[in-house]
């Protein structure tokens, strides 16, 4: 399985690319600033086709090339409903105080929803992308729509987990911003990220990876949590 990413923008947003071999559809998942460039010199390199943009929470920065990447390619953009109007409204995913009135309306008139929209409904729920087999795991608290991506690969390769914001190498979110919510991030991670196998390898959305196993055993703020 081909599996790369990038630090994108200001925030340094990892973007992911995911694909069984070159030459096939591919996964894209939090497309963030600037992350067009290098996503596209990605795909050609690798001859992939992208089948779907996956995006683990509404927040600008992991979103902000979404709706460019999906309607390029002409592949859908999946989100879970409580984040989808961060899509054509980013702003609103940090409150009025960031920017001001004046700056949300300069900000968001740079934004509008992808062509083709798929909303992310049902926790637990199986997607078919590009030969790949991808679960969705609703995770609230960094913010109400956040989800986690898992893919089981073969048996010599350890299962994979996007867990966006959600938790990160020895942190985990912030639960500060709209929508969050420190009892439900810890909740989430209970419930859906300490039941899964150590060996699972654990994408972030910011940061260097790290496995379920090595969060269990050195996360400070999981300390004392049980599964």
């Amino acid at each position: 399985m081909l599996l790369t990413g990038f630090p994108a923008g200001m925030l340094a947003c990892n973007c992911y690319v995911l694909a069984p071999r070159a030459g096939a559809d591919a996964i894209v998942v939090d497309p963030g600033q600037r992350a067009f460039a290098n996503l596209r010199r990605i795909l050609d390199e690798n001859r992939l086709t992208p089948a779907a943009v996956l995006l683990t929470h509404g927040h600008i920065d992991h979103m902000w090339s979404a709706q460019k990447v999906g309607d390029t390619f002409g592949c859908p953009v999946y989100i879970h409903p409580e984040d989808r109007f961060m899509l054509a409204d980013p702003i609103r995913g940090f409150g009025p105080a960031i920017l001001g009135k004046l700056g949300q309306i300069a900000f968001g008139a740079l934004f509008r929803e992808p062509k083709q929209v798929v909303e992310l409904d049902r926790d637990g729920d199986k997607l078919e992308l590009g030969g790949m087999t991808v679960t969705v795991d609703h995770t609230p608290g960094h913010t109400r729509g956040s989800v986690v991506f898992r893919v089981d690969r073969a048996d010599t390769q350890d299962p994979l987990a996007f867990t966006g914001d959600t938790l990160f190498k020895q942190t985990v979110g912030r639960t500060d911003l709209p929508g969050g919510s420190g009892n439900a991030l810890l909740t989430s991670i209970v419930e859906k990220l300490l039941v899964l196998d150590d060996d699972t390898l654990v994408l972030p959305g910011h940061g260097e990876s790290t496995t379920i196993g090595l969060e269990r055993r050195t996360n400070p703020f999981l300390e004392g949590l049980t599964q």
